[in-house]
């Protein structure tokens, strides 16, 4: 099978491999098992590769760089109106090159390819909507059109949409499904992590304003000035660190907030096995693999009413759903902090749920899609 992926996810060339975003790469290489070439529609970037890249592991790859584009700005689109027709004409002999063609939505290539895909109704094609899929969501129009195309099944034909959650009203084509990181033969026994001890906070994500780090960071200031003995260590790079960086310089936080830059899995697994919570208080996501990572390894979740997120942590039941208001907020975290017991029961139920979403699931659910 020749399977051709259209993805806005830039990749780096380096010694005869292509490197991208490693949780990306990661599940793409469960899909490339199945298959005998794998055709990659992706724009290149010219960075270095870092700690959170990985390189794909199959022995046969095309690569067909295109350009990027956006649409945001009036120089954008003028820009754009010259490069869509060459990018659209790649995408278009990529999907006619391949046997099933996999969409990775939402993006502006994504975009591209859903409008494309049109012409090929016959092929078998995939489609992996990554953010919020939640009909009532505020999303950008390019987002709500993709949903659209995708979601129209004369439109989309032949075509399964893999999304996160369960949402009313949706078509035929459109299946909810999950994403994982760590295997069966990952799963080791946890320990329990008392509360009458330094309580640990993670984050893990990009330091940039729609991942709200300053919100998690004046969360835990709160529970010091409240006299809580907690600490927090930041895991990620973005354009907001220097300045919160400054805010806990500021406000005299550097002891109790430390910040690790991109880190590699192995680093990030180890710090979710150390830590009593994940906190992740993201504006939008689709499913945040943090927090499943975090509860796979013991951590209670704190986390943003988004997408499938109240969901995952059942409401409330297996962690701590924040309102974004930092007084209630935090009256939530104390109510764990100061109950044992309750503590306790968030991180077993999170633990019982997260371990039921393994890679060797994921796989099996994968070979299905491709049959």
């Amino acid at each position: 099978m020749k399977f051709a992926i259209i993805t806005h996810v830039p990749h780096v060339i380096e010694q005869n491999q292509y490197f991208a975003y490693a949780p990306y790469v990661d599940e793409m290489n469960i899909w490339a098992k199945n298959v005998f070439e794998l055709v990659i529609v992706a724009p290149i970037s010219s960075t270095e590769i870092t700690a959170v890249d990985r390189a794909y592991t199959h022995p046969k790859i095309n690569f067909i760089a295109i350009n990027t584009f956006d649409i945001l700005s009036l120089k954008g689109l003028f820009h754009s109106v010259i490069k869509i027709p060459k990018i659209s004409l790649q995408i278009y002999k990529a999907m006619q090159y391949a046997d099933h063609i996999h969409l990775r939505c939402p993006g502006n290539i994504g975009l591209l390819g859903c409008l494309v895909q049109i012409a090929f109704p016959s092929k078998f094609k995939t489609a992996k909507y990554a953010g919020n899929w939640d009909p009532k969501s505020n999303q950008p129009w390019t987002y709500k059109l993709q949903q659209w195309i995708l979601s129209n099944t004369f439109l989309t034909r032949n075509m399964q949409v893999l999304v996160y959650g369960q949402w009313e009203g949706t078509t035929k084509n459109i299946k909810p499904f999950f994403t994982a990181t760590y295997a069966e033969a990952d799963k080791k026994l946890i320990k329990k992590r008392n509360l009458n001890q330094a309580i640990e906070f993670v984050f893990v994500g990009t330091l940039v304003a729609g991942k709200n780090p300053l919100y998690a960071i004046r969360l835990v200031e709160k529970l010091i000035q409240k006299g809580y003995n907690v600490i927090l260590t930041l895991y990620g790079d973005g354009y907001e660190r220097d300045i919160i960086e400054k805010y806990c310089s500021d406000n005299n936080l550097q002891n109790r907030i430390t910040f690790k830059g991109n880190q590699t899995k192995e680093t990030i697994q180890k710090a979710y096995q150390q830590s009593h919570f994940v906190i992740l208080p993201s504006d939008s996501e689709g499913w945040p693999k943090v927090i499943a990572e975090g509860m796979f390894w013991g951590c209670v979740p704190i986390a943003t009413k988004i997408s499938c997120v109240p969901y995952m942590l059942d409401n409330g039941n297996r962690g701590v759903l924040l309102d974004m208001d930092l007084d209630s907020d935090v009256l939530q975290i104390e109510s764990v902090l100061n109950n044992q017991r309750l503590y306790d029961e968030k991180q077993s139920s999170g633990l019982e749920w997260s371990r039921k979403y393994t890679t060797d699931i994921f796989e099996s659910e994968i070979k299905k899609l491709l049959l």
